[in-house]
C-alpha cells in the first residue's frame, strides 16, 4: 500500500490493523476464525457471527446463487483437488460427484435478525477467499478518506484498488499495467489509462497442475467440479468498487467472452480479455 503527499503514515497503520483484523474473522487457515467456526459446526449448528462478517456472507451467497462462476462454498472441491498445493492430484469421478453435493449454496441457512449462518450438511465449508480481499480494499478507501488521504494505491495480493485522483498524471487518470499471461509475470501486453477505480484479474496462467501430459487449472466450475474447459487466459475487470471487480471478473471470465450489455452498469468501468491463442478482446477499455 502506498499514499501520495503524506508525511504522516496513521492512515497507513490504520489500514494494517483492519486487515489483521479482517484476516482474523475471515480466514480458513485459522481454527478460532468467524468463518472457521461455521464450518465446524456444519451440518449441525448455526453460528451468531458479526455485522460485518454476515454482511459478506450475504453478498457471497446470493451472488453464489446467481451461478455465474463464483461459488463461496466451493471449499470441498478446491481442497480433494489441491492444485497449487502439496498433493495436488486428478480425484475420481465419484470422488468429485461426493464433493459436489457439498457445494450447493442453497444448502446454507442465514438469519438476518440474530446474524446467525448454518451449513446444512456435514463436510460443507464456506470460503470467502474469492471476494475477501476485495472487501477489504474497500473498507481500506474508506478509512483513508476518513483519514482526509487524496491518492493512493491499495495492493492486496494483485487486486489493486487505486484511491482519488493519480498525482503522476495532470488528468488525475491511473495508468494500470496489464500481465500477459501467456509469458509469465512482470512481461506486460501494454496499459490501460482509468479514472480511480479497482483493477482485479482473473486468470488460469498461475495455479495448475500437468498430469499425463495434461493441463489442470485452478478455477473449477462449480457445475461440473473440473477445472473451467475455456479459451481464456486471463481477464481484467476494472470496476469502482474492489469487491464488485472480484465478482465480476469471475462472471466474465466464466461466460469467457464480453457479456452484452455488461458495459451499460454504471460500476462496470471496463474490461480486457486476453485469450489462450494471445488475442485480446476489450470492453470500455483501450491497451496503450
Amino acid at each position: 500500500m502506498s499514499v501520495f503527499g503524506e508525511q504522516d503514515n496513521s492512515a497507513l497503520v490504520a489500514a494494517e490493523l483492519l486487515i489483521r483484523q479482517q484476516e482474523s474473522r475471515l480466514t480458513v487457515n485459522q481454527p478460532h476464525s468467524e468463518i472457521m467456526t461455521i464450518n465446524q459446526l456444519a451440518g449441525y449448528d448455526n453460528t451468531e457471527i458479526s455485522c460485518g462478517t454476515y454482511a459478506l456472507i450475504k453478498n457471497a451467497v446470493l451472488a453464489s446463487q446467481k451461478h455465474f462462476g463464483f461459488n463461496a462454498l466451493i471449499g470441498p472441491l478446491v481442497k480433494l483437488w489441491k492444485i497449487g498445493f502439496n498433493g495436488a492430484n486428478v480425484p475420481s469421478d465419484h470422488d468429485i460427484k461426493s464433493r459436489l453435493l457439498l457445494s450447493n449454496p442453497d444448502n446454507i441457512i442465514m438469519d438476518d435478525a440474530l446474524h446467525t449462518v448454518k451449513l446444512v450438511k456435514t463436510g460443507m465449508e464456506l470460503d470467502l477467499g474469492g471476494i475477501a480481499k476485495g472487501f477489504i480494499a474497500d473498507q481500506i478507501r474508506s478509512i483513508w478518506f476518513a483519514y482526509g488521504i487524496r491518492a493512493g494505491i491499495i495492493n492486496l495480493g494483485g487486486n489493486l484498488l487505486f484511491v482519488g485522483e493519480s498525482p503522476r498524471r495532470s488528468d488525475g487518470r491511473w495508468i494500470v499495467g496489464i500481465q500477459d499471461p501467456n509469458k509469465g509475470r512482470n512481461i506486460g501486453i501494454g496499459t490501460v489509462i482509468k479514472p480511480a477505480c479497482a483493477a482485479v484479474t482473473s486468470g488460469i496462467y498461475e495455479r495448475f497442475l500437468i498430469k499425463g501430459g495434461k493441463r489442470y487449472h485452478h478455477l473449477l466450475d462449480p457445475q461440473t467440479g473440473y477445472p473451467l474447459q475455456t479459451q481464456l487466459a486471463a481477464v481484467t475487470v476494472f470496476a469502482r468498487d474492489s469487491l464488485q471487480g472480484e465478482l465480476e471478473a469471475k462472471r466474465l471470465f466464466f461466460a469467457g467472452k464480453p457479456i452484452p450489455g455488461w458495459e451499460k452498469d454504471p460500476n462496470n468501468l471496463g474490461a480486457v480479455f486476453i485469450y489462450q491463442n494471445g488475442n485480446t478482446q476489450t470492453v470500455k477499455a483501450s491497451i496503450h
